[in-house]
Parts: C-alpha cells; structure tokens; sequence
C-alpha cells in the first residue's frame, strides 16, 4: 500500500503504542486476563478490551486487533504499554506465548478528509465502527468512532507521506466520541463501567473468568456504580492536568479528569469520571474557578455486547461481499 503523499488532517498517533501477543497459546492465554471475548477479534472486529486488577480496576484499556494466526496486537496509552507487558508476563511464562512492543509500528490516526483518500485507495466502502480491514500481512485499518480510520503500518511506510494533523486533535475526536484511554498515573483506580466501557462494547458478559471479572460483573448486574465518564466543556483556554478535580456549588470533589484537549473555539473540552448524581443534577460546576458545562455523550448509558457489534459487521460484510 502506497500512501497519499500528503494527509493533512492525520497524524502519526506517538501517544499510543502496539503491544504484540504471539504463540499458539495467544488467544488462550488473553481469554483469562482481558475483558474482551478474544476470539470475537478475527480479523473484521477489532474489539475495545481493558485488563484488571483482581479488585476490578483497570490496569490498562486497549484496542485488541488480530494481525494473523497466533498473533493479536493491543494498541494502548505508551505510558501503560511496558507495564501491562510486565504484568501479563508473570502470567504468560505458563503458555507457549510472546510479548512485546513492537516499535516498527507506526499508529496513524486518519480523519477528515484523508479518510475518503485512504478508503479509495484501499477500495473499501465506509467502514462500521470497530471494523477491521487488513490490508497484507503486515498492515491493517480499524474503523472508529467519528469517521476517523486508526492505521497500523511499518514505520518505513511514512517515508514518503507528510502527516499534518498534530495528534491533540486526534485527542480532541477521541474526547467527542466519549473515549479514554487510561495513562500511567490512572492505572489500578477506575471500574471498567467508570469509562463507560461496557457502553462501548469493551466487556463481554458472556465470556468466563478473567482477572477481575467477578467484581465487574457484580457491579453490572447490581447497578452499583456511582461514578461515570462524562463529557464537558471548560471555560479556559489551558488544559488542565490529569487528575484536576471538578467541583460543585459547594467547591466539593464530584469528579476528576482522565483527558483533556484544547477544542476549535479556543476553549477547552474534556472527559472526567464524575459521580452520577453530579450529572444527574447538571448543577453548577467548576475546575479550578472555571466554569465547567457538562455535554451529551454520542451514546446511551447502556450495556452493549461485543457480541452484537461482531455480528453485525459480520453480516454486514456479507451483504457488501453479496
């Protein structure tokens, strides 16, 4: 695949890394650790997935992509990259399995107009959300949210092509779409369901056993989380850093931010897990002495299953191949 010469509103995504899994144990050993159903990611459906504490907090979120047979590939927050390798290590000695982070791997975010380029060049109709297209064995294209296109390449592929997008507007995308993704400093403190993953299709309920899958299944079936990922806009022009607290009428801690980026108007739009009733109340909020306007999420507070999106990019990939 010959890229354009010049993408414009794409960039080349440093903040995210490619974690490779490989050995003929690589499905079999994920199925325990991750929240994903690992064999839904076939090649077509490229599914969100996180891996837990046994207490149920994150240690990591990732986009879990198939490259071949015996080889699936993560594409997470660089700063959670090494550590999650580290950690399922301890795990993998057991399986006949290989980790590692592939630095070859260049992470493109295409947006805009650059997705129409690519799609052409590809020959590909418009992609569902989380469809995954491979192109040869050694690149692929995973549709997501916001008509935006995630391409994994050899580095050497970039060569030859100018990217002129600066990645905080991929940031920004991923902020409108309700995406975030855990960073270093967040690790081992959020339920999966406190970045709405379970509204994204990143847990399947109807997988077995993995690391924490008992604590984020009760919290699902029970209803007891309190807090949620929200959207909103801050009346600032600096962003803030990770962890800020959002707060009330009261100047109380009803939140805190996992991503933040500068948006076109000047101002500044973020992602915080607040508690429910905060924005239930849709009161008053502030950051810092800033004012703080809660927006609507591109999508329903709801469980939905991993299952169901696979199946309908399945059937949907019949009807074009019909």
């Amino acid at each position: 695949m010959a890229l354009p010469a010049s993408l414009n509103a794409s960039a080349t995504l440093d903040h995210l890394a490619a974690l490779d899994i490989k050995g003929p144990d690589a499905a079999k050993f994920l199925q325990g650790q991750t929240s994903a159903q690992v064999n839904l990611a076939d090649g077509r459906f490229a599914p969100l997935t996180c891996f837990c504490t046994p207490k149920g907090r994150m240690l990591a979120n990732a986009l879990m992509m198939k490259v071949g047979d015996d080889h699936l590939r993560l594409a997470l927050s660089r700063t959670l990259a090494e550590p999650l390798a580290q950690h399922l290590k301890k795990f993998a000695a057991f399986y006949k399995t290989e980790l590692s982070i592939e630095n070859g791997i260049a992470l493109v975010g295409v947006m805009g107009s650059d997705v129409s380029a690519i799609t052409s060049e590809l020959a590909l109709s418009a992609l569902a959300d989380w469809e995954q297209h491979n192109i040869d064995d050694e690149r692929f294209a995973v549709a997501l949210p916001g008509e935006r296109l995630l391409l994994c390449l050899p580095s050497d592929d970039l060569a030859a092509t100018t990217l002129g997008a600066d990645v905080a507007a991929w940031q920004l995308a991923d902020i409108e779409a309700g995406l975030a993704w855990l960073e270093g400093e967040q690790s081992d403190q959020f339920l999966p369901q406190m970045f709405n993953w379970e509204a994204l299709g990143g847990v399947s309920f109807k997988k077995g056993c993995y690391t924490g899958q008992e604590v984020v299944a009760r919290a699902h079936f029970r209803g007891q989380v309190k807090k949620r990922l929200a959207r909103a806009r801050l009346d600032r022009n600096e962003i803030p850093a990770l962890g800020s607290s959002v707060t009330d009428a009261n100047d109380k801690s009803v939140g805190d931010v996992v991503a933040a980026a500068k948006n076109t108007e000047g101002t500044v739009d973020l992602l915080a897990v607040m508690s429910t009733k905060a924005i239930e109340a849709n009161e008053a909020l502030a950051l810092e002495g800033a004012a703080v306007t809660l927006l609507p999420l591109p999508y329903a507070i709801e469980r939905r299953d991993p299952e169901l999106i696979a199946a309908a990019i399945k059937e949907r990939t019949a009807q074009v191949l019909s």
